[in-house]
């Protein structure tokens, strides 16, 4: 039950936090804005860990939270603020619906789940899908740069979610504010490297969507989030990439007037239809493609 509960609150909140993204970026620099976001973030992480006397991360276990914190709030978070600049917040989110494949084919290749022929071939679909959804976008003059800067993005997710698997089990608040930290330095780095304006927002406008997002994305999904990789298959998990594009879609529609081109909900249908069937429980003859290393997932 607390699985299933964390679930749904988890891809509620991100399907807004596309939306949120698309929003911040209009009033202040992507990548600083992602800097404000994670340093608030981390703060208040910390301070939570400190009130309840958590203790932080040691050894192989701070490693692995500071790897997720590269990959998933550095990286990852970098590269989908840049991109949504020129990207609509519900095909940003279409193109993360690839995470759950992608993850699938990182965690056989370090060992920490089984690949299945199934997945490989819904892989090989999905990616079929994903250029069906570039082609689509490019129709109507979406860059190719800003398509491929979130399918980037996207990437780094998933490879963040299998190094957090392979992490030892941690309180997810400590394993945040660490993650926070480190995505927070590497937001920051990018930020001066590419010459944006460092002012702090002028506005409430300009604040409303980084308190949300430092709120309800930080301290709120990603917190669940990492529960549930801790807590679940870490396939299982990131079938929220099916559901979210969904909800950041109808948002996006709604609140923005997003029109994605007709070929990117062909290329959404197959994309969705390839996971779907890749994550469905397997029979049990189903034959693997599994590494030596390999272990069963949980």
């Amino acid at each position: 039950m607390r699985i299933a509960v964390t679930f749904i609150a988890t891809a509620l909140i991100w399907g807004s936090t596309f939306l949120a993204i698309r929003f911040g970026n209009e009033a202040t620099p992507p990548v600083w804005a992602a800097t404000i976001r994670l340093t608030l973030a981390s703060v208040l992480l910390f301070g939570i860990a400190a009130v309840f006397r958590m203790p932080l991360p040691r050894g192989p276990a701070l490693r692995g939270a500071a790897l997720w914190g590269f990959f998933n709030l550095g990286v990852n978070l970098t590269l989908l603020y840049t991109g949504e600049q020129t990207v609509p917040s519900g095909i940003s989110a279409v193109l993360f619906a690839t995470v759950p494949l992608s993850t699938a084919l990182f965690a056989a290749i370090f060992g920490v789940e089984r690949l299945v022929t199934r997945k490989l071939i819904a892989a090989m679909v999905a990616i079929g899908g994903v250029a069906v959804i570039f082609a689509g976008e490019l129709g109507v003059a979406v860059p190719f740069a800003g398509l491929l800067t979130i399918f980037g993005a996207a990437s780094a997710a998933a490879l963040a979610n299998v190094l957090l698997k392979q992490a030892p089990k941690q309180q997810v608040i400590p394993l945040n504010a660490i993650g926070t930290a480190v995505g927070a330095v590497v937001c920051l780095v990018t930020s001066l490297v590419i010459g944006e304006s460092h002012a702090l927002p002028g506005t409430v406008a300009a604040w409303l969507p980084i308190i949300y997002l430092t709120i309800a994305g930080s301290l709120g999904a990603f917190v669940l989030f990492t529960w549930l990789v801790t807590h679940w298959s870490v396939s299982n998990a990131s079938l929220l990439g099916v559901v979210v594009p969904i909800i950041a879609v109808i948002l996006g529609g709604l609140v923005k007037g997003e029109q994605p081109a007709p070929l990117t909900y062909v290329g959404a249908a197959i994309v969705i239809s390839a996971i779907l069937i890749a994550l469905r429980a397997p029979h049990a003859a189903a034959p693997a493609l599994r590494p030596a290393s390999a272990v069963e997932a949980d």
